[in-house]
């Protein structure tokens, strides 16, 4: 009996003293910019922020839009933000993907400062360089090289990619990678916002507006060539042409993360009048993209 007691003695003070298990880290909505007006534009509306850095990389952990987020930049290009995703998934406990950035507009109904939520992303320039023969250009043999079965642009032969995920044994080739339907549905039924037409120099010719629905494209290119444009329009049926959304849309379906992207056009990547408008618009661009991620986030569920 004695025994027994100092055995629970024993237990009862190990149990005392034993470290209580770490709680779990706060989820939070990772909310990703590509190049620095885009993120500054955000800033502006988060409060308790906090800073880790990271390989370089600067996190800003904090409030936006009444949710726990953590603010980075991607850098402009597609293995940028592919690194960048990938790192903020290993280091952060991350609930779900937010992009917000800016980009040109390839749908010739649409203009600069509209904003374009896609449902859907690709990248466009996965593909093959094919080879030129008496017949014509000829992609090599094999059902990879013809995957995504889609119309040329002279040499160039868009395909599929391979993708890594946990719920197939093998690579699986894809040419789309949706949104989540959830945070979509979301962007579709928020309250309107109401975007800046005016910069302190120029003013657009119309309302800038928010369209939800329809596809986007990116590419390691800045697009800045008319001809290409209506190819990449009239191939894809694509909205909006950037240089990050669909390699963050790839990580985050690797990872079996929700994803949603928010693009304001900046230019129309070749289809503007005169030359190309990017650097005149780029700060409204950027604004018209922060006000609506701000609202969506405002308008998302816990």
């Amino acid at each position: 009996m004695r025994h027994m007691i100092r055995i629970l003695i024993s237990l009862s003070l190990a149990l005392a003293i034993w470290p209580a298990a770490a709680a779990e880290p706060e989820k939070r909505i990772a909310v990703i910019s590509a190049f620095e007006p885009e993120w500054i534009a955000l800033q502006k509306e988060m409060s308790g922020t906090s800073e880790q850095v990271i390989n370089g990389n600067r996190f800003l952990l904090g409030t936006l839009g009444g949710k726990k987020v953590v603010l980075f930049l991607s850098g402009v290009s597609m293995t940028n933000a592919a690194m960048t995703t990938q790192l903020a998934l290993d280091r952060f406990a991350i609930r779900s993907i937010v992009f917000s950035g800016v980009a040109g507009g390839i749908d010739p109904k649409l203009d600069v400062g509209d904003v374009v939520v896609a449902e859907r992303w690709a990248e466009y320039l996965e593909s093959v360089f094919a080879r030129q023969t008496p017949g014509g250009w000829a992609p090599p043999a094999g059902d990879s090289y013809a995957s995504a079965k889609l119309p040329n642009y002279g040499m160039i032969f868009p395909r599929s990619v391979a993708v890594a995920h946990g719920t197939v044994p093998n690579f699986e080739r894809k040419l789309w990678f949706d949104v989540d339907p959830a945070m979509l549905a979301v962007a579709r039924t928020m309250k309107p916002v109401t975007l800046k037409r005016c910069t302190q120099t120029v003013c657009l010719k119309a309302q800038p507006k928010v369209i939800v629905g329809g596809n986007g494209i990116s590419g390691p290119i800045f697009m800045d060539n008319a001809e290409y444009r209506q190819y990449a329009y009239k191939t894809f049926d694509a909205q909006v042409l950037d240089m990050e959304s669909a390699a963050v849309a790839h990580v985050a379906y690797s990872n079996s993360v929700p994803f949603i992207a928010f693009r304001s056009l900046s230019d129309l990547a070749g289809g503007d009048p005169g030359e190309n408008q990017a650097r005149a618009f780029y700060p409204l661009a950027s604004e018209n993209s922060a006000l609506v991620v701000t609202a969506f986030l405002k308008a998302l569920p816990e």
